[in-house]
């Protein structure tokens, strides 16, 4: 990434108005037929999202680099325009490498039926007469006495299952139709929001512009954060303009957008020194999907008594009406979940990074020891200065010692690598992307992974080490490398 100092006046002169619009305009073109590209409908090439990102993130590279030379009181409105565009491009097609906002999409239509989300599971013939055409269909029954789903039923991956209790075969876009929803209240809140609007027969979009809304609001929170602290404003783009944004946050239309679009007001806020409102919004963050949760250490360095004393207030109180109706069933598929996706367990694929140097039990005591330090010293050391520095430390490590399977929870890390600079966390992000997109097979997929966290760690151990080497230069006088 380019230099992070503020535009001198001089380089908005440097090159003709003219050229510097058709240089713009090429490279948001070139991203956009790539997010074209990436999310196309029965593309042939099966590794297009995982090539096309890598291309992206180039184009974006030399994207940033040239909003270098517009004027700063215009690079806003670029950026946002920009947004757009790349957004469509990303709304052009339904959901290319996850189709959890069916189950989204079927938790709003059911609330807007009057019933609790974690009342019945998608395959309960309880509420039949509202499933739409897109999200479920007859299947056959095979020899094996299996149920049969063509490939292209949906628009997304269809899952075979069977309707209960008549037991006849059953097609639908969501994953895990057997279990009860896994998501929190202000997740279900959320989703009864973007419903509630449109009809059932509706499909994708309406989450998928919902993710550009969204996405734009944290890019004009990362404008608001940057133009306030005298940092260049064309960073914002590395989020707006990110392949990584518009395919996880409007493309596959992920709610943990706005987890971080709510992590970053706590953050704003804290740093305004207004605890109660910023515990209020990681509280409502929190409750959007638990991964939150781990900026916690971050963001108790002012008034930590009122700041959790909202947060939890928050939690709780969203939760109260979905407790009233269901119980303990708004634990939903959550514990079942976490044995599913082995982070109970002493073996699987999570904690990558230990299971190179250990095996059974270990890697999970070495990599909660190693979460534990990390932990400490954020609390430790973080102020109004440095939030952001730490709250990208503290995420950036946590997904790469935990390694998750999921590349979109990293979108509450993206805006804290802006603010803070630290775009060696880039590298997490990349590594989690090859997790999920490249294919393998045993038994080359745990040395694949573990070559992916392996090498984002080595980054970030690099990045850290050049960093602290260069603080201190002959003459005397502290730098940061980073910074020149």
């Amino acid at each position: 990434m380019e230099p992070d100092t503020a535009e001198p006046a001089a380089a908005t002169r440097s090159r003709p108005q003219a050229l510097l619009v058709a240089q713009l305009l090429a490279l948001l073109a070139a991203g956009a037929f790539l997010l074209w590209w990436m999310v196309l409908p029965g593309n042939r090439f099966a590794a297009a999202p995982s090539v096309g990102s890598c291309l992206s993130w180039l184009v974006l590279l030399a994207a940033v680099r040239t909003l270098r030379h517009v004027p700063r009181r215009r690079v806003g409105a670029v950026v946002i325009a920009g947004m757009v565009l790349l957004g469509l491009a990303a709304m052009s097609a339904p959901p290319r490498t996850s189709n959890d906002s069916a189950r989204y999409a079927w938790d709003g239509i059911v609330q807007k039926a009057g019933v609790s989300p974690y009342a019945f599971v998608p395959i309960d013939e309880t509420l039949a007469d509202h499933r739409p055409a897109w999200l479920f269909a007859p299947g056959t029954t095979g020899p094996d006495g299996k149920t049969v789903c063509p490939v292209d039923l949906f628009a997304t991956e269809s899952v075979a299952a069977t309707g209960f209790p008549s037991g006849n075969p059953l097609c639908t876009a969501i994953n895990r139709p057997h279990v009860p929803t896994i998501y929190p209240p202000t997740a279900e809140l959320y989703f009864l929001a973007v419903r509630a609007a449109v009809p059932d027969t509706v499909g994708y979009l309406p989450f998928q512009l919902a993710g550009l809304l969204i996405g734009a609001a944290v890019t004009l929170m990362l404008l608001r954060v940057l133009a306030r602290t005298g940092l260049p404003v064309r960073l914002a783009a590395v989020w707006a303009w990110s392949p990584f944004v518009q395919l996880e946050a409007v493309n596959n239309a992920h709610v943990d957008v706005l987890g971080a679009a709510l992590l970053l007001g706590a953050g704003m806020l804290l740093v305004a020194g207004k605890p109660f409102r910023s515990g209020a919004a990681f509280g409502a963050a929190v409750a959007t999907k638990l991964i939150p949760l781990i900026a916690a250490p971050a963001l108790l360095f002012r008034h930590p008594a009122r700041f959790i004393a909202a947060a939890a207030g928050t939690f709780l109180l969203l939760y109260v009406p979905f407790l009233l109706a269901a119980g303990a069933g708004v634990l939903g598929f959550l514990p079942e979940y976490l044995k599913e996706e082995g982070y109970s367990q002493a073996g699987g694929i999570r904690f990558g990074l230990a299971r190179i140097v250990s095996a059974g039990p270990w890697p999970l005591m070495l990599s909660a020891t190693a979460l534990g330090v990390v932990a400490l010293v954020v609390l430790r050391t973080t102020n109004s200065r440095n939030i952001w520095e730490r709250q990208t430390l503290m995420i950036g490590l946590t997904l790469l010692i935990v390694s998750p399977n999921y590349p979109w929870y990293a979108l509450m890390l993206l805006p804290c690598i802006v603010l803070s600079r630290r775009w060696e966390y880039i590298a997490v992000i990349l590594a989690l992307d090859v997790i999920y997109m490249v294919p393998s097979t045993p038994p080359h997929d745990a040395t694949i992974n573990q070559a992916a966290l392996l090498a984002a760690a080595l980054t970030v151990a690099v990045a850290a080490w050049l960093r602290h080497r260069a603080r201190f230069v002959p003459d005397g006088t502290t730098t940061d490398w980073m910074k020149q």
